[in-house]
């Protein structure tokens, strides 16, 4: 008889079956998010009321979506708000660009990812986070207001959580 073939879990995949990390090492994570949260309110202090622009990265500039969000963008610079986005490509630096050719206050939070690493050009300040829930609360402490633009499931993450902590 055959013995059942074992399998073994890759790295990444014993992440999630670890169980609990000791309480040295979650007593050094609140340290790292704490460092995050504090780090993030002494750079953007100083940005005045915000509008944050939530929306894709995926769409690019012969969209028209694109272009709504470059109007939106610039419209909300007019009114003396400074425009608040995830930092990164598609919607964001539509909303980014309409702000800072209108000669407004564009800013940038952006999540450290494999991919997107750099911050649009469209940015006056900007700040790199690296946990989904830190930015969150960047991008909504700020704001005064919101714009959902089409996106995906980050967007609908972002729209929900704003909703909530309303």
């Amino acid at each position: 008889m055959e013995k059942p073939r074992q399998y073994r879990l890759s790295k990444s995949e014993s992440l999630f079956v670890r169980g609990p990390l000791t309480r040295l090492k979650n007593l050094f994570f609140t340290f790292k998010v704490q460092y995050n949260f504090i780090r993030a309110f002494q750079k953007m202090h100083f940005i005045g009321p915000c509008v944050t622009v939530f929306g894709s990265a995926r769409f690019g500039p012969e969209t028209g979506h694109y272009k709504n969000a470059e109007k939106i963008g610039a419209e909300i610079a007019k009114l003396g708000f400074t425009v608040m986005t995830g930092g990164g490509p598609g919607i964001m630096e539509a909303a980014n660009k309409g702000a800072y050719e209108a000669e407004g206050y564009s800013v940038g939070s952006n999540i450290v990812l494999p991919i997107e690493l750099k911050p649009n050009p469209y940015l006056h300040k900007w700040i790199y986070i690296p946990y989904f829930f830190v930015r969150k609360v960047i991008l909504i402490k700020y704001s005064y207001a919101f714009v959902v633009m089409p996106g995906g499931i980050g967007t609908l993450d972002e729209l929900f959580e704003a909703l909530t902590l309303i």
